[in-house]
């Protein structure tokens, strides 16, 4: 099983008559369990060379989405006693996939200080304290995170000669941030394009804990996060990434997430700006099993008062100290340390 994570297809995507540039979906949703796998097998080989993880002993993660999968089945494959300690926000489809592979999972009851993530870290050092032996992959900060992407970025040079533009979401940290700086080896001017959610601190927006997105955005912002690398940043509202996600399945036939959906909202905008030569890689994280509820659900639409799930034609620009609303991007060179 652990061979099979990695080498996932890269499929050019059929856009209209207004897109001019070639958008390419690098499929990592086609993980086993999804993009995390690739972390996960990274980090805990890594740890197991280095002898940070003893033989048998347990690991324990912070994660609601596809991480804990990944850590899952890495983990217990080679095993380890897996402990996921995750929030009341984790689908049923993920919380089945955990406990089947025999995985301990802890569910935080309430939010800290700083939202879910930091009640979960909280909790996760409780654990550590009562499991000394226990490894911890810190996929916030750990530079083995990032690091598991030189791969996925050799893959997407081999099928393709040429990339002027990497879009991926931003939670963590690693897959954009990973993939962009091993592609940088290749293509020196690649620019890179983040694509966050509203509500999400991670480049500087106020937080909202309660935003209905998962798998992108953040209410902590990790180490992972290598803000010189991106060029520019795009933040969808849940409503917007919704729609955006409705529309991959309906026009590429790619049952996705709503970080997959809100890259490809950005990716068919960005073609239709670029000349035509121009090639555009769209990393695509995550399936859309875990949303059957949510997104694809229109009793939940109702529910959270999203009735209109309608995409902008276009993003707002803005300067990036703006607070946004809607669908909307800023130029991030200059804000910080540019490479």
């Amino acid at each position: 099983m652990l061979d099979c994570i990695g080498n996932t297809p890269l499929v050019r995507l059929k856009l209209d008559s207004c897109c001019k540039g070639n958008v390419y979906g690098k499929l990592e949703l086609q993980n086993p369990f999804g993009m995390k796998d690739r972390v996960a097998k990274h980090i805990i080989l890594e740890a197991k060379r280095r002898g940070e993880l003893l033989d048998g002993a347990p690991i324990i993660e912070s994660s609601s989405g596809t991480l804990a999968c990944g850590v899952a089945l890495v983990g217990t494959y080679l095993g380890h006693e897996v402990h996921i300690v995750t929030d009341p926000r984790i689908d049923s489809i993920t919380l089945a996939k955990l406990t089947s592979l025999g995985c301990h999972v802890h569910v935080v009851d309430k939010m800290s200080a700083q939202g879910w993530q930091s009640a979960r870290l909280e909790r996760l050092q409780q654990m550590l304290q009562e499991m000394p032996s226990a490894f911890w992959p810190r996929q916030y900060e750990n530079p083995d995170n990032p690091n598991a992407y030189i791969q996925c970025a050799e893959e997407i040079v081999a099928d393709i000669p040429q990339v002027d533009i990497l879009i991926g979401s931003v939670g963590s940290g690693g897959s954009l941030c990973g993939t962009a700086k091993a592609l940088k080896q290749y293509h020196p001017n690649l620019k890179v394009v983040a694509v966050d959610a509203v509500g999400s601190v991670i480049f500087g927006q106020p937080d909202r804990p309660k935003r209905l997105q998962g798998g992108l955005g953040n209410s902590l912002i990790a180490k992972n996060v290598q803000h010189a690398l991106v060029d520019e940043v795009h933040w969808l509202n849940d409503e917007e990434a919704f729609a955006a996600t409705l529309q991959l399945a309906k026009e590429q036939q790619i049952f996705a997430g709503n970080s997959s959906g809100s890259v490809y909202a950005v990716a068919r905008y960005i073609s239709q700006q670029v000349k035509e030569s121009v090639n555009i890689v769209a990393i695509l994280p995550d399936r859309g099993d875990r949303y059957a509820h949510n997104i694809y659900h229109s009793a939940y639409h109702q529910e959270k008062g999203i009735h209109n799930l309608v995409l902008p034609r276009e993003p707002q620009r803005v300067s990036n100290q703006t607070t946004v609303e809607h669908w909307s991007y800023a130029e991030m060179k200059g804000v910080f340390e540019h490479v």
